[in-house]
């Protein structure tokens, strides 16, 4: 993507299902897990790069002694950071000798992390700063095992103030309006009264000490916590927590729009955010690894039982489309085929702008996502020449013309050629970060190969998104016209974004899209500017009633998507430059998006059809914040 963009988090859970000595005996080490914890976080680095932090709860642990442990880190390379500081600590105690990794109980009673239930998350924040305290995972402590609550997870909701208005109406005192914040505290005081319901009755039976704590971590009901707190959740999530007994569990939004995946044997139940990482990590064929049900919470108690149930009423599937063309890891079998399905659904329009032109065209890709997509648009290039030059072949040798030089005219100079023209030079967020920083520093992200474009050549260069347009305008642009091709074509392997996000992905400033930005100009310019303040009435009306109606669509109704692709294309062109040859950008269809990922229908980003209310009362104050000239999140 040349415009990068937040927020995708990564989150990974492993719980051991037995004793660490077990896997001192069979894997040779009783960090077993925690390495397949580093190893799941570090298999997701496409996720989120803002900070990361783990947790972990040893099971049976003495009275007096800590369960719960937490690290966490926001600088540069955090993930690398947290294992190298838990290793270093690990290593410092077997020096000492109170650590003997031969004797697992060692490293159980004096390794913060020699636990059986470890957690990762991998941040990318879209509010509440860039500081420690907005790490996951969230701690919430007691005294009382059973009230410990630490919770991460991949999600977005879109009705915050709600949530929080909700704490307070029960007479709490939410200090941090932050989504993560809501959940913790609302998820918390259901435990809480699942806690003391408990308590309570066993009071009356004359249970004492210990064995009230046994019988409370026992009876303690996770799924029923779940569906009570989340009676009020809008929004994509998965989220994974943990309780100070051993409990744990990991529950999906009824959409399915966030992604959760797992496997489970005898040995581990283990959970991350995409499946690939999961086969990679535990050897698995794909089959054994599987997808938790949307709007259903898996619990495992602290013996070690699994149990799925639903925890809310089933919606219609909308899977973020996404999702798949951007920030999961191209590796999954799936995402590979539909990665490359996409650039496969763009060949017609390629070839109709390149005039078929097959001797004077050069192909690339925007690195690093779109790369597979180039895959897939070169093959389906490469197939229709194939069927011209069989057809060519055929009539030649039909009428004795056939030739050595016919045919090298066919195959040899009139081939699908394939460059890598665009390299990644400077690893740098260009969507996010303060303006003046990404502005000095966008020119400088990409660079060329020099000599691989030809004076006279065209130049088509895949590109998995555009959603402001901010970094084809600065950077790609301009070093492409240093090759000096005849055209220069760029392909979008999604189409084109117009509607704001608030379920993952933090997109929520409509006046941000390019697309947004071409259809008002279009709108000014044909006297239809108008429409601007009835549709900003209509907003108001919509939001102030609650209803679920995406007004904004109008906005772009007057107007062919080729049409909009033409004005985004003479917005992006960079001005001031020698460079006075053809210019082009193309977009993926709905149709063919649809078509390359059949599973993933959440497509709201193209379409203004969202999956819950709280997307249309987000598209419509995003619209209002636009008019008003009001700067921010629209939830």
């Amino acid at each position: 993507m040349s415009d990068k963009i937040t927020h995708e988090c990564g989150i990974a859970m492993v719980r051991l299902l037995k004793p660490l000595s077990y896997y001192q005996e069979k894997y040779g080490s009783p960090l077993w897990g925690f390495t397949k914890l580093f190893l799941l976080m570090e298999k997701q680095h496409n996720r989120g790069q803002d900070g990361a932090g783990v947790a972990c709860v040893k099971l049976d642990v003495p009275a007096g002694d800590p369960f719960m442990f937490r690290e966490r880190c926001v600088k540069a390379n955090p993930l690398d950071k947290i294992f190298k500081a838990l290793l270093a600590q690990y290593n410092e105690r077997v020096s000492a000798g109170v650590v003997h990794p031969e004797f697992a109980d060692t490293v159980k009673k004096h390794f913060d992390f020699g636990g059986e239930l470890l957690m990762g998350h991998l941040r990318y924040g879209t509010s509440g700063g860039y500081n420690l305290s907005s790490c996951h995972p969230f701690f919430r402590r007691s005294p009382w095992p059973t009230r410990n609550l630490a919770l991460c997870g991949n999600f977005n909701m879109t009705n915050t103030a709600e949530l929080n208005q909700s704490l307070i109406a029960i007479g709490q005192h939410p200090i941090i309006a932050t989504d993560t914040q809501a959940l913790l505290e609302k998820i918390g005081f259901f435990l809480d009264e699942e806690h003391e319901d408990i308590f309570r009755f066993l009071r009356t039976r004359d249970l004492k000490g210990d064995e009230i704590s046994h019988r409370i971590s026992e009876d303690l009901d996770l799924a029923r916590v779940i569906t009570r707190a989340s009676q009020k959740w809008d929004g994509g999530y998965a989220l994974c927590g943990m309780i100070g007994n051993g409990d744990a569990f990991v529950a999906r939004d009824p959409s399915g729009i966030r992604p959760c995946w797992y496997f489970q044997n005898d040995e581990v139940v283990a959970f991350a955010s995409e499946r690939a990482p999961l086969m990679t990590v535990f050897d698995l064929a794909v089959e054994e690894v599987k997808e938790l049900t949307p709007g259903h919470v898996m619990v495992i108690k602290r013996r070690g039982t699994v149990t799925v149930s639903p925890f809310t009423a089933p919606m219609p599937r909308a899977a973020c489309s996404f999702e798949r063309i951007y920030f999961s890891r191209g590796n999954d079998v799936d995402i590979y085929r539909e990665r490359k399905a996409l650039g496969a659904g763009l060949a017609d329009q390629v070839i109709k702008a390149v005039d078929n032109d097959w001797a004077k065209t050069v192909f690339s890709f925007i690195p690093n996502t779109a790369e597979v997509a180039y895959y897939g648009l070169l093959s389906a290039l490469r197939e229709r020449r194939r069927d011209e030059v069989k057809k060519a072949i055929l009539e030649a040798s039909a009428a004795g013309t056939l030739t050595e030089s016919v045919l090298d005219d066919l195959i040899l100079r009139n081939w699908p050629r394939g460059e890598k023209v665009v390299s990644k030079d400077v690893k740098i967020r260009t969507f996010i970060g303060q303006e003046a920083m990404r502005n000095q520093l966008s020119s400088h992200v990409y660079d060329i190969t020099y000599g691989s474009v030809q004076p006279g050549d065209n130049l088509v260069c895949v590109d998995d998104s555009i959603v402001r347009g901010t970094t084809l305008r600065r950077s790609i642009l301009r070093i492409l016209a240093r090759l000096n091709p005849r055209k220069i074509v760029i392909v979008s392997t999604a189409p084109q974004i117009r509607y704001p996000d608030c379920y993952g992905i933090d997109m929520s400033e409509l006046g941000k899209f390019v697309a947004f930005e071409a259809t008002i100009s279009l709108l000014k310019e044909r006297g239809k500017g108008d429409l601007l303040a009835e549709v900003y009435a209509l907003c108001r009306e919509a939001v102030a009633k609650g209803e679920t109606v995406n007004h904004v669509r109008k906005l772009y109704e007057p107007f062919t998507p080729e049409e909009i692709s033409a004005r985004i294309t003479a917005l992006v062109r960079p001005q001031n430059i020698e460079w006075k040859g053809e210019m082009e950008i193309i977009f993926q269809t709905i149709g063919n998006l649809h078509a390359a990922v059949p599973n993933h229908s959440g497509d709201w980003y193209f379409t203004g059809k969202y999956p819950t209310p709280g997307g249309y009362r987000v598209v419509n104050q995003a619209y209002m914040n636009y008019y008003d000239q009001s700067e921010g999140r629209s939830y």
